[in-house]
């Protein structure tokens, strides 16, 4: 999802499990409610927005706006999303959530004695072998 401007958003639809169910569903009402959910933070974004399915070949300039070259897959469209409201929702019920980095820092030591564990091991097979 990227910022076009102050009132739009948008996206590549990247080619997914091929039901369609949100393209047809847009295709008979374009009204949208998308919740985007900070769980570190626990904050929480509604957006009341138009929805528009924009085709690759119609539009190049958003295309290149929109585009991920980092990302591997076969694009199939483009969806930009008009927004008409937005509300921060109350972060009571979210459920607090972990960045990676808070991982990788609560793991550090543990990572630390593996490492310190496998290096006794290797000496002591060693030494074993050489018995």
């Amino acid at each position: 999802m990227k910022v076009l401007d102050a009132k739009r958003i948008g996206f590549i639809d990247f080619k997914g499990n091929m039901q369609y169910i949100s393209v047809g569903n847009i295709a008979t009402n374009n009204n949208v409610a998308l919740i985007m959910v900070d769980y570190p933070a626990r904050a929480r974004l509604k957006i009341l927005a138009k929805v528009e399915i924009v085709e690759l070949k119609d539009d190049l300039a958003l295309y290149n706006q929109l585009d991920l070259s980092e990302y591997k897959f076969k694009p199939e469209r483009m969806m930009l999303f008009t927004i008409e409201a937005y509300d921060w929702n109350c972060p009571q019920h979210i459920t607090p959530r972990y960045t990676l980095q808070d991982i990788e820092e609560a793991f550090a030591g543990q990572r630390e004695h593996i490492v310190k564990l496998e290096a006794e091991l290797k000496e002591l097979k060693l030494k074993l072998k050489g018995a």
